[in-house]
């Protein structure tokens, strides 16, 4: 798909409602840097957040061993969090098919599609209507 090997490091593009996430996987030392700022203070107060970064690793075994960095746009913090994993996680494949499986087997590696649906001509939202009278 959009996931390439270039000659250092693992790229990948991650997905979730608007947030758009451009990850880069390389060996290191567990460093995570997300637009030029490190994760703890882009993504602040929230250690639930924080997790549900290093889960691909968790579940490979893999915590401390690779450095990320990520070019994020769009969306909230949530749907970001969840398009940086999905990024890791596809790079992470890139870097070694065998973690397909176990990543797979976690939910890790699916896009959610669910996005939000416009707002239809005449309604009041995507589907509210205004309220019916007889007279």
């Amino acid at each position: 798909m959009t996931a390439t090997a270039k000659s250092n490091y693992f790229y990948a593009l991650g997905r979730r409602k608007s947030a758009t996430a451009r990850v880069r996987v390389s060996s290191g030392k567990g460093n995570i840097v997300v637009n030029d700022k490190p994760v703890s203070e882009y993504f602040a107060g929230s250690e639930y957040l924080l997790n549900e970064l290093n889960k691909p690793f968790a579940v490979l075994e893999q915590e401390n061993k690779f450095d990320i960095s990520v070019k994020v746009s769009g969306g909230g913090h949530v749907g970001q969090i969840e398009a940086i994993r999905l990024g890791i996680a596809k790079a992470l494949v890139e870097l070694n098919g065998d973690f397909k499986n176990t990543l797979r087997r976690a939910e890790l590696l699916g896009r959610d599609p669910r996005e939000k649906e416009r707002k239809k001509f005449g309604l009041k939202g995507a589907r509210k209507q205004r309220q019916f009278t007889k007279r």
